[in-house]
């Protein structure tokens, strides 16, 4: 059990348990640096066999790095540009079961075989992404890439 989620076989239901208490805990704060820094947390420590969870946000153009977990990383990339650039442009979702074999990879981690980039777009307007990564190749399930949205959606209205 972690924050009070108690791990089934319902994987689904485990993500819907991780936004509702992501909103009890982003309730009535507006700061937007604390919210992104308590969600990376969270969802850090509510995912098994990740290595880096985090923020990349938008900046007169580009991703530049934001709230995260894990090692330290790349600070700026630019829209159109590895996974979390090509997600930032096309404004969709990117799950990368090895990132050795995606066009363009940005290296960050050498640990890191997998990712999944949920662009952060509010009004029409492209804020970020949420970054994760797993040292392990094929991590992300169609399940996670559900529930890791719907967390980015919760995200989105305290932004």
């Amino acid at each position: 059990m972690f924050m009070g989620i108690e791990y089934s076989k319902d994987l689904s239901e485990a993500y819907t348990q991780l936004s509702d208490q992501l909103n009890l805990l982003l309730d009535g704060e507006p700061n937007r640096i604390a919210n992104l820094s308590n969600a990376s947390a969270l969802l850090s420590n509510f995912l098994d066999r990740t290595n880096w969870t985090g923020f990349y946000l938008m900046e007169e153009g580009e991703l530049v790095l934001g709230p995260f977990q894990g090692l330290p990383a790349c600070i700026r990339i630019a829209v159109g540009k590895g996974v979390c650039g090509t997600a930032a442009e096309k404004q969709e979702t990117i799950v990368v079961e090895d990132v050795n074999a995606f066009p363009g990879h940005i290296a960050c981690d050498a640990a890191s075989q997998s990712e999944i980039v949920v662009p952060l777009v509010k009004d029409g307007q492209l804020i970020g992404v949420l970054d994760i990564d797993s040292p392990e190749t094929g991590r992300f399930s169609d399940e996670d890439r559900a529930g890791i949205e719907k967390f980015a959606a919760t995200l989105l209205r305290h932004l």
